[in-house]
């Protein structure tokens, strides 16, 4: 006689194909010309911001397409948080040089920049007509993501995040033909990154695993990315704080972040970054130093409800931990190791501003899948607490 154990009264149904074709390997960038003519393309805009371009990540990516029979074209100017008026400035850039394939170098922004642009570009109108979900009615042009940071996983997403030029409100338009047709994941460029967004991008990495593991959307799908990522990431995050040149813990950083990038796209996040959009739409507090600064007052108040402290536990044991309070212990010295500022009032935060941030933080999009439900007086609660 057998029997199988129920499935998790949690975890919910699975819709999973994935969209993107996963590359790892130290040097593997130089693959990224083959990759472009097996998929089709012959002129390449190659989207990237100024500090990609001076610490010389284009040049290489530029020579391998072009030694493989594509013309490619520059567009350098990607600001950090793209706005509006980035896409708009891209899409006039893909226009000239007629562009029929993206490629995304940097970090998140470069990419959210090539996703926004790339919705404009093949189904016109602007992007606040595909905030949400599955709005582009049109093909998208293919696109390769090539992280140059370890945090954001958006090279495994189908979302673009671009804020609002006038009002920086950040709309998420998820679609997935804006997911990358590949992703190129080579340590070798991420060992360029400063300390600071080496700190910012992995706090976030591991907020993204944490997150994911726990909100009503996770399934068992989303569950094995958000265990490995935070397992990877957790062991290495230490090493490249002190040993920023180490090639192995950098990639453990990388591959981390996009599984927890996967995560998100089977299982949505929560109100850690729910509370942080406000934190930098108001204050300019750089987003994965933000969720770092929330995470662990966001995980004491989550673990409350019963199966997300479960989930937390089995994350805990995972990296030889005892109790859900060692592993917010971990995070918080995450947080000491960056040496950014771990209460919100050195970072200009002020009691007065807290009613405003709170109201905000629940009419987040991603508040809606927090494990426990969570409303403006929540959140002014949670700020409080680290002001």
């Amino acid at each position: 006689m057998t029997s199988s154990a129920p499935v998790h009264s949690a975890l919910g149904g699975i819709d999973y194909s994935p969209r993107t074709r996963l590359i790892f390997g130290e040097g593997c960038v130089a693959r990224v010309g083959e990759l472009v003519r097996e998929l089709q393309g012959n002129r390449v805009l190659l989207v990237t911001d100024p500090g990609i371009a001076k610490a010389g990540h284009t040049e290489g990516v530029i020579r391998a397409i072009e030694s493989a029979g594509m013309e490619v074209f520059l567009y350098d100017q990607v600001r950090e948080n793209p706005t509006t008026r980035d896409v708009q400035s891209c899409v006039h850039a893909a226009q000239s040089c007629q562009a029929d394939f993206f490629v995304g170098l940097g970090g998140g922004s470069s990419m959210d920049t090539a996703k926004g642009c790339n919705f404009i570009l093949t189904n016109g109108g602007e992007m606040k007509d595909y905030w949400g979900v599955g709005k582009a009615k049109r093909p998208m042009l293919p696109l390769i993501a090539i992280p140059t940071t370890a945090g954001t996983g958006s090279e495994c997403q189908s979302a673009a995040l671009i804020a609002d030029e006038a009002t920086h409100q950040k709309m998420a338009c998820l679609d997935p033909k804006a997911a990358a047709a590949v992703a190129l994941l080579d340590p070798v460029l991420t060992l360029s990154m400063p300390g600071r967004v080496t700190a910012c991008t992995g706090l976030d990495a591991m907020a993204h695993a944490l997150e994911t593991a726990v909100t009503v959307k996770r399934n068992s799908i989303s569950a094995l990315f958000s265990r490995e990522a935070f397992r990877l990431c957790a062991a290495a995050f230490p090493t490249v704080m002190q040993d920023p040149k180490n090639r192995a813990a950098r990639g453990r950083m990388l591959l981390g972040a996009a599984y927890a990038g996967t995560a998100i796209e089977n299982s949505m996040l929560g109100a850690v970054h729910a509370a942080a959009n406000p934190l930098t739409a108001h204050h300019s507090i750089v987003h994965g130093h933000a969720v770092g600064l929330m995470l662990p007052a966001v995980m004491r108040w989550n673990a409350q409800a019963e199966e997300a402290r479960a989930e937390y536990l089995h994350l805990a044991t995972a990296v030889g931990l005892n109790s859900v309070e060692e592993l917010v212990g971990l995070l918080k010295s995450a947080l000491a190791l960056s040496g950014l500022p771990n209460r919100l009032s050195q970072c200009g935060v002020t009691e007065a501003s807290l009613e405003v941030l709170a109201t905000e933080a629940a009419t987040q999009w991603t508040a809606r899948f927090n494990p426990r439900p969570v409303v403006a007086a929540d959140f002014l609660e949670l700020y409080r607490s680290l002001l």
